[in-house]
């Protein structure tokens, strides 16, 4: 995954349990895509205080990751949705409505939905 985009899917799940302060230069970097050195002269600190701010958020928003799994937990809900929105668009789209063919379509609709509740 993109470092950005990983960064933002990190802060979008666990942002808010960051510092007030940690929240501002951390969207700032990767929201506003402003550099350090713009963000150190901004908030009147060092741009290696920036550096380090950033890198103490990246690894926070990862422990948090590791350990709750809601980023990973979501791309599976995802996928799976994603599936039985295909299956449910095969089914319509299907000429031949043999009772095996729906039936098969069925169940592996349910089969996902089942794995769905269960992640929840």
């Amino acid at each position: 995954m993109e470092k950005i985009v990983e960064q933002g899917l990190l802060y979008d799940f666990y942002g808010e349990l960051l510092t007030k302060h940690q929240r501002q230069i951390y969207e700032s970097v990767v929201y506003d895509n402003l550099s350090l050195g713009e963000i150190a002269q901004e908030e009147g600190i060092s741009r290696q205080a920036v550096h380090d701010i950033v890198k103490r958020c990246d690894k926070t928003l990862q422990g948090y990751e590791e350990k709750l799994k809601l980023i990973e937990k979501f791309q599976h809900i995802k996928a799976k949705v994603s599936s039985i929105n295909r299956l449910s668009e095969q089914l319509e789209n299907d000429t031949r409505t043999e009772g095996e063919k729906v039936s098969s379509y069925g169940v592996r609709i349910k089969q996902l939905s089942s794995e769905i509740l269960q992640e929840l």
